[in-house]
């Protein structure tokens, strides 16, 4: 038994880490036009889910939450493009998601100097399965 559990687990462990090989992020501040930009870059065949997805029985949307920052005013909600809607055989509902690259921008006004640090939920799938959903910290520089 102890070993049918080790194996599971090692075999949970290895499924996550593969995981993150499909997906990239990227963190950044644009001065320019005062927003962090946050990108995701898939590998061929995987999708990554849209923050409003209308399905309940369906995927963890994307999701950001920032932690609170005296020196920085969040400015509406975190944007994202166009999703594409299809049908999703995994979860047999039409869903929006992004495919290659997608760029999600949050606006905000800065009084200073400072660091913005904050959560990123995502799911990942391609035509046949899906990863478990995973939470991943981030800290972006902003620089005044």
């Amino acid at each position: 038994m102890k070993l049918q559990l080790l194996f599971l687990f090692t075999l949970l462990i290895a499924s996550l880490g593969f995981g993150q090989t499909k997906i990239q992020w990227e963190y950044a501040y644009n001065a320019e036009n005062k927003a962090i930009e946050i990108q995701a870059t898939l590998a061929d065949g995987w999708h990554l889910y849209s923050q409003y997805v209308a399905n309940e029985i369906g995927p963890v949307p994307t999701s950001f939450v920032f932690e609170p920052n005296n020196s920085v005013k969040f400015i509406g909600k975190v944007n994202e493009p166009q999703p594409i809607q299809k049908y999703d055989e995994n979860f047999e509902a039409m869903l929006d998601f992004f495919e290659g690259k997608v760029l999600f921008t949050q606006r905000l006004s800065v009084k200073e100097s400072t660091t913005v640090q904050g959560t990123l939920t995502y799911m990942l799938c391609n035509e046949v399965m899906c990863y478990p959903p995973v939470d991943e910290k981030f800290t972006i520089t902003i620089t005044k």
